[in-house]
């Protein structure tokens, strides 16, 4: 049996520089599975991406690039993760919000929505433990810390291509324009609490629409933890509402946290 070997593909900068190096020959992987969150979770812009460019340009070169979404075993029901967070009578929290001490709480939405979901295929096609797929994940040099081993399925094998090959995430944007690409957005879910503030203040500016429905999703949250008596939670770091943590009009200087943008396991925001 051919040995598996995929690419998890996030749509962001890292992954589709790898999805370039390997029509270049320049790495072993020839398919590329995407765990899709949700049309309704994803930032549009990597949607778009995806299909004006990393799926033509992907078939162009021979490359299996495959969207996989998370469907439930008994039921088949499709989920997405915003779906599940706003569904009626839920309790789920399954994203990193920030607590009252703006430190993040635990999550469960990188291991169902990513991890699973693509641990799931590889599994139907042919991935076990005693013969395991190796799965490539997208983490440039500048990004080492999040390179760890402990997020996957007892039938998976990670490795770092990026790390291998020496490559930056500014190599990357490189390799992208190269091949004649534009470089994609970063990849996240739109509301996702490890957003950076400049982030937040790029979507208020940019993409208000977007910027009101996370608000929106976080006064759904708190909502329903006042009906349990418990405190409220938020996107950032800042202990306060979105709509107030992030002014209307005002330019924000950098402000980095640990926590900022660091989303550890590497299968997401790659």
């Amino acid at each position: 049996m051919t040995a598996i070997r995929s690419i998890s593909y996030g749509g962001g900068v890292q992954s589709t520089a790898l999805l370039v190096l390997a029509a270049q020959g320049r790495i072993d992987f020839r398919t590329f599975l995407m765990a899709n969150v949700g049309d309704d979770s994803e930032n549009p812009g990597t949607l778009r991406y995806l299909d004006e460019y990393a799926r033509p340009f992907a078939a162009e070169h021979g490359i299996e690039l495959v969207l996989l979404d998370r469907v439930m075993v008994r039921s088949g029901e499709t989920r997405t993760l915003h779906g599940q967070l706003v569904k009626e009578g839920s309790r789920s929290l399954a994203i990193p919000v920030r607590m009252s001490n703006g430190a993040p709480g635990t999550r469960s939405c990188t291991a169902d929505f990513k991890i699973k979901v693509i641990g799931r295929e590889l599994k139907r096609r042919g991935a076990t433990k005693g013969a395991p797929a190796t799965i490539g994940i997208g983490i440039s040099v500048d990004e080492i810390h999040r390179a760890n081993n402990r997020h996957c399925e007892p039938h998976e094998e990670i490795v770092y291509p990026l790390l291998d090959l020496g490559l930056r995430r500014t190599d990357c944007a490189r390799i992208i324009r190269d091949a004649g690409l534009p470089v994609p957005p970063k990849s996240s879910c739109y509301f996702c609490p490890f957003h950076r503030p400049e982030t937040w203040h790029d979507m208020r500016r940019t993409e208000p629409d977007l910027f009101e429905k996370s608000c929106q999703l976080e006064d759904l949250l708190n909502d329903r933890r006042d009906v349990l008596g418990k405190d409220h939670v938020y996107l950032t770091r800042f202990g306060k509402p979105l709509r107030e943590a992030i002014p209307d009009g005002v330019d924000l200087l950098p402000m980095f946290d640990e926590a900022d943008g660091a989303c550890d396991s590497g299968w997401c925001m790659t």
